[in-house]
């Protein structure tokens, strides 16, 4: 529900009716207002709908908040036209802004969600090497691993296949893309082939692979897909480690 009202068709519609309620508060002292101060607080009004919605919704509250300005708020009133040389800087100003603090808002919005996501990933991250670094069991790291990969990649499944390569399954490398035999496969426009591997080494050796589930549809991000790449390191010295020390008993 907060998607339709915040991202989606709605919001466009809210948008447009916003700066119009306004209009209809101020209303009844527009003899008494001066024009600069409707203006003023339309701005307001702008900046409030792109911090919540997005930048079409700031720019069609920008546009519908110069047209009401001028409708109602400037001689000769309810028509679409202006007299006053002034009431046109106004209102053009008014438009200008509008349009500048919405792409401001939503750029400032994006941020916020890279920084919240970038902070979710090094959680990730620093969960793995603590696990990495405390347990005594190979196959404890290889489940939380894959939950983790689950969960980052919005997998449909993972499990991790100790020791020999089998076949040649499309593979997650390590800077993040995927190859489908010598052919790179464009994961940022396709999203995950079908199942793919993500190889893991401990110290130089090979000790098993990620054989992950794509969930049809899903589309992670190159972040997402090196974040998975860094989760899959992290495993692999722990689970060389255990291995060796099954291996000397």
């Amino acid at each position: 529900m907060r998607y339709y009202v915040t991202r989606g068709p709605v919001s466009l519609l809210m948008a447009a009716l916003c700066p119009l309620a306004l209009t209809a508060v101020l209303l009844p002292w527009r003899g008494s207002l001066a024009n600069t101060n409707v203006a003023l607080l339309q701005v307001v009004v702008v900046v409030a709908v792109a911090a919540l919605g997005h930048r079409l919704a700031g720019a069609t509250a920008a546009l519908s908040a110069a047209v009401w300005f001028d409708f109602f708020f400037t001689h000769p009133y309810e028509q679409l036209t202006i007299s006053n040389s002034s009431d046109i800087t106004t209102a053009v100003l008014l438009l200008l802004v509008g349009l500048a603090v919405s792409q401001l808002a939503a750029r400032a919005r994006r941020f916020q969600v890279i920084a919240v996501t970038d902070a979710g990933y090094l959680g990730r991250i620093h969960d793995a090497a603590a696990l990495a670094h405390s347990a005594t069991s190979a196959h404890a790291v290889a489940d939380h691993v894959c939950a983790e990969l689950v969960d980052l990649l919005e997998l449909r499944g993972c499990r991790f296949e100790y020791g020999t390569l089998l076949g040649h399954p499309p593979r997650l490398e390590y800077d993040g893309s995927v190859t489908t035999g010598r052919r790179h496969w464009d994961a940022d426009r396709l999203g995950l082939p079908s199942e793919v591997e993500l190889r893991v080494f401990g110290n130089g050796r090979y000790v098993g692979r990620f054989m992950l589930d794509p969930t049809p549809g899903t589309i992670p991000s190159a972040q997402a897909r090196l974040v998975a790449v860094t989760l899959a390191g992290q495993a692999g010295a722990a689970l060389d480690s255990t291995l060796r020390q099954v291996e000397t008993l």
